[in-house]
């Protein structure tokens, strides 16, 4: 005889599996009828009832949630192989803006959709998350730069989180205005204003007591 316990875990792993298809058609819907679509029409391209979607998302919050969790896998996946593929430390920087842009060029309505949600009570901060991780792994590669030049780490950090907000901020205007610029202009502009960065701490390096390394 089945356990409750062994019963309990195949139902909320059929529920999990069952979520996942469900946040799949809706970021289909998405694409297909904009961000401002609606539960009724997310569950019909889901091919199921409003309240068959409402058992495994309690409100329209939920799926958000759902959603901007999926796009940041999908944005970090598109964002790790095109860095891998670079060496050079501004190579890298220009390879993240561009695999960024690409990515909110490739799927507007879902970018809409998570940054700026239409008639949802925002719960837990999908976009924040998604910033955290991306500055995080920036912060190393700017902390090793530099270390390297025998300089204080410590604003790799800040730096990272700059770099990663001007450029959401950018994109989300260059998004907004019909893509005035672009593609590529609009990486190679934003990899020059922000990589001059590197050229500011390398002429700080001749004022050890304002950015050396401290002991």
């Amino acid at each position: 005889m089945n356990s409750p316990d062994g019963r309990s875990q195949r139902w909320a792993g059929h529920r999990e599996q069952r979520r996942a298809q469900l946040t799949a058609a809706a970021i289909e819907a998405i694409r297909a009828q904009g961000p401002d679509i609606g539960m009724e029409a997310i569950a019909a391209a889901a091919g199921v009832s409003k309240p068959v979607l409402y058992r495994y998302f309690a409100d329209k919050s939920e799926l958000w949630q759902a959603v901007g969790q999926e796009t940041a896998a999908s944005l970090l996946a598109a964002i790790g192989p095109a860095v891998s593929r670079v060496r050079a430390e501004r190579d890298v920087v220009a390879a993240a803006i561009d695999a960024y842009l690409a990515y909110i060029e490739g799927d507007p309505h879902v970018y809409r959709f998570v940054v700026h949600p239409s008639g949802i009570e925002r719960g837990p901060d999908v976009v924040g998350d998604v910033v955290d991780t991306v500055s995080s792994g920036l912060a190393r590669l700017l902390g090793d730069r530099l270390r390297s030049i025998g300089l204080d780490s410590g604003p790799a950090l800040p730096w990272a989180y700059g770099i990663v907000g001007y450029v959401q901020t950018v994109g989300d205007w260059w998004l907004r205005t019909q893509q005035p610029i672009s593609r590529p202009a609009l990486s190679d502009y934003l990899t020059t204003f922000l990589w001059g960065g590197i050229a500011g701490v390398n002429r700080a390096a001749d004022f050890p007591d304002e950015w050396a390394v401290r002991k």
